[in-house]
């Protein structure tokens, strides 16, 4: 059903819609369909058609958060052409998935306060119908889900997750904006993570951030990482996060505010607050992992 009629063309104007063959895709993966244009009641000379990657988005402004759309990547699919009068056409496409798109779906259940999708520009004689949104849902990489996976593993919860305006300093970032996957720290000194990746086609850095309890100097602590998205399926989360956590309990900041640590992984150096352990979690513990992190989702849903 061609369900978009292109209301800055006015009255007669061609409509269209985009179909995705690949409603769900990962970071570096392809997202595949076609643009279906349906002309209107005049023949109409298509400037360009255009996708866009767009997710909701907050800024820091001077008077609070703004919240808006974030444009992630843009999808040229189609050049000048005629689309006469009452005819169809069908464009395919099949677009690459920025490497460091946001995460919105795990296990099947959504992200609470992820939102993204693909939007369908079409340009006639110099005006721009931008259109509705496609959803699009982006799931984890194996090697990013293995590390979500160890914050369930060691009593955190799911919290919410959104997408902020900026750049992490130090850290090699192609988009404009970066993702906040937060949690609920278990009893004891953390308060709260906050979970970021920037990945790309070698490996990933990874970004946590620790608000400890109130009564210890320094109330934040951030880590960052460095790893191999291989190296990554191989090495046991649950010990090496747990390990720098552990650490930041008996950390005394004494007069410093933020405390921050840098971590390079090199074959079989240092981690996230320790040694590497030899294996990964095995079959067994990744399955229940894999469970436990649905259900900590489909809890927030509820």
């Amino acid at each position: 059903m061609f369900k978009r009629m292109l209301g800055a063309f006015g009255v007669g104007a061609p409509s269209v819609d985009t179909v995705l063959a690949t409603p769900r895709a990962r970071p570096g993966g392809t997202l595949a369909g076609e643009v279906r244009l349906k002309g209107g009641e005049f023949d109409a000379a298509i400037e360009h058609v255009t996708l866009s990657l767009v997710a909701g988005a907050e800024a820091e402004t001077g008077d609070g958060e703004l919240t808006g759309l974030a444009e992630l990547r843009r999808f040229p699919v189609s050049g000048p052409f005629t689309l006469a009068k009452g005819t169809d056409r069908t464009i395919p496409f099949e677009v690459e998935v920025p490497w460091e798109a946001p995460i919105s779906e795990v296990g099947g259940q959504p992200l609470t306060g992820m939102a993204l999708g693909v939007r369908t520009e079409l340009a006639i004689a110099k005006a721009v119908d931008k259109g509705d949104l496609d959803p699009v849902a982006i799931e984890p990489l194996p090697s990013q889900q293995r590390v979500m996976e160890a914050f369930l593993q060691l009593g955190f919860a799911f919290k919410s997750a959104d997408l902020e305006m900026g750049r992490i300093y130090g850290v090699h970032q192609e988009l404009p904006c970066y993702q906040e996957i937060e949690f609920y720290g278990p009893p004891g000194q953390i308060s709260e993570a906050e979970l970021t990746f920037v990945a790309g086609p070698d490996g990933m850095d990874i970004v946590i951030e620790a608000d400890r309890r109130s009564g210890h100097y320094g109330s934040d602590a951030v880590g960052r990482f460095r790893v191999g998205h291989d190296e990554a399926l191989r090495m046991d989360w649950a010990a090496e996060i747990g390990g720098w956590l552990g650490n930041l309990a008996s950390y005394q900041g004494y007069g410093h505010h933020h405390h921050e640590e840098h971590h390079h992984h090199h074959g079989g150096g240092g981690g996230l607050g320790g040694a590497l352990a030899a294996g990964a979690v095995g079959v067994a513990g990744g399955m229940i992992a894999a469970e436990l992190i649905e259900e900590a989702f489909e809890d927030e849903e509820e």
